[in-house]
């Protein structure tokens, strides 16, 4: 390799990852100008798995010896666990320093922030920020977080409708330095009492004459959403229509906020994974191994000690058939590929229902469709299903009994499996409980006791042919 070919193959090598122990060094050492300049060199995924690393104590002195911008960004940055620790553990230190961070942070990531922390410590923070700030955060952080109000952004241009452009673009001018991070698409029109009238985008509004009163450029009665509208409702808002953003109005249609496309699909992974996590038995919201030992084993027995219940339930039922299973012990062997494939069947439907639900495109009103749906694709499969095992039993013991038995078992509880499955999250998104954390245990329960409960049955009625 020549010489310019070395130099231009050492100049396309990306540089190497900074040291995380260069962060610690500079923790321990309080050197803010040597944390700032390891944050600055690190990428997105070194700087989540350093910060992460630290105990709760060390991500309070970071924060502290960063200035606050710098810290707002590592804030945001952070799983939000870890970054309301922080600032919990930081605020019983130095309130304002906490209180300085969040206000560098947009409106609704102060409101989730705060949300999260501790309330006393929560209210120190607030009561060392401006006024009008603290009680932007309160009233923001008393929506739901996946309602509009929740999701909505404070940050936004609104203008009078008796101004004209000129007076606008002289506005932005002057408030340049306060509108820099506004992600700005369109422009508000209000009245004087704050109602919407109207939305102006940018490039009409650039492109009008000065002169030219806002009123006469605006788009009047622009499609806008209730700061009381419900996520479900609002994602189907915006898969309605092609806009960036959307206004938010209060009962008297006054201009409130904007919720952002963005958002809203956060928003929806978010749900998603708290969905899947709570599938998988971990209640509570997020986990990290970060986290205390205790908490995180007490999150996990909640889900546990319910299956306990529910699996000796389930084994009731063989116990009760205990005679029935010492006679024909072959059943033994089938019990569990019943109990599995129909649980298997029934996860399944599970699966497409907590997606549905995900998408907006399934409702709890829609529980007949779903069973009808599911319970025609559970006719189809368990037909099939129970061929294919019925066929095995009567290859292995040759007794056509025991394949109607085992065959006829599987196929009925797949039918049932898939309409458990489909329907339960349904009925408990209706009723307003986590249709992911109660559906597993349910349709476990429900899988096992049926399965049993019909192989059993079968061949206590068909003994004298299965011996």
């Amino acid at each position: 390799m020549t010489p310019p070919e070395a130099e231009a193959a050492t100049q396309a090598s990306p540089p190497p990852p900074p040291d995380e122990a260069v962060l610690d060094n500079a923790i321990d050492c309080g050197d803010g100008h040597a944390c700032t300049e390891w944050l600055e060199t690190a990428s997105h995924e070194q700087t989540v798995h350093a910060v992460s690393a630290l105990d709760g104590d060390e991500r309070a002195k970071l924060l502290s010896l960063l200035t606050s911008e710098s810290a707002a960004e590592l804030v945001e940055v952070m799983p939000k666990v870890h970054a309301a620790k922080a600032l919990e553990a930081l605020g019983t230190l130095d309130h304002e320093k906490a209180a300085g961070i969040i206000e560098e942070m947009s409106s609704d990531d102060r409101a989730d922030l705060i949300a999260a922390i501790d309330a006393t410590q929560a209210q120190a923070i607030l009561g060392a920020m401006p006024a009008e700030v603290a009680d932007e955060v309160r009233r923001l952080a008393s929506y739901d977080e996946d309602s509009a109000g929740g999701l909505m952004l404070t940050e936004y241009l609104a203008f009078n409708d008796a101004m004209t452009v000129r007076d606008v673009l002289a506005d932005m001018e002057q408030n340049a330095e306060r509108y820099r991070d506004y992600n700005i698409q369109y422009s508000y029109v209000v009245d004087g009492d704050g109602v919407l009238k109207g939305v102006i985008p940018i490039r009409r509004l650039l492109m009008a004459r000065r002169a030219t009163p806002v009123a006469e450029i605006m788009v009047p009665d622009p499609v806008h959403v209730s700061d009381t509208m419900e996520f479900d409702e609002l994602r189907g808002v915006f898969d309605d229509y092609d806009f960036l953003a959307f206004p938010v109005v209060d009962e008297n249609k006054r201009l409130l906020g904007v919720v952002e496309r963005s958002a809203v699909s956060e928003a929806a992974r978010e749900d998603a994974d708290d969905m899947y996590r709570a599938s998988q038995g971990i209640v509570g919201g997020e986990e990290l191994r970060s986290m205390p030992l205790s908490l995180r084993s007490r999150r996990r027995l909640a889900w546990l000690s319910i299956n306990i219940v529910l699996n000796i339930a389930a084994a009731s039922v063989i116990a009760f058939h205990q005679d029935t299973l010492e006679a024909v012990i072959a059943l033994a062997v089938f019990l569990p590929i019943i109990s599995d494939m129909s649980g298997c069947s029934g996860n399944q439907a599970v699966a497409v229902s907590m997606r549905e639900l995900t998408l907006g495109v399934a409702r709890p009103r829609d529980f007949l469709r779903v069973l009808f749906k599911e319970s025609s694709v559970g006719i189809i499969n368990g037909i099939i299903l129970g061929i294919l095992i019925g066929g095995v039993a009567f290859l292995w013991k040759g007794n056509l009994a025991l394949s109607f038995v085992v065959g006829s078992a599987l196929a009925a509880n797949t039918l049932i499996a898939v309409c458990i499955g489909g329907g339960v999250p349904l009925i408990l998104k209706g009723f307003k409980t986590d249709p992911a954390l109660a559906s597993g245990p349910i349709l476990t329960t429900i899988t096992d006791m049926c399965g049993f409960l019909i192989v059993l049955s079968l061949a206590s009625a068909m003994m004298g042919y299965l011996q």
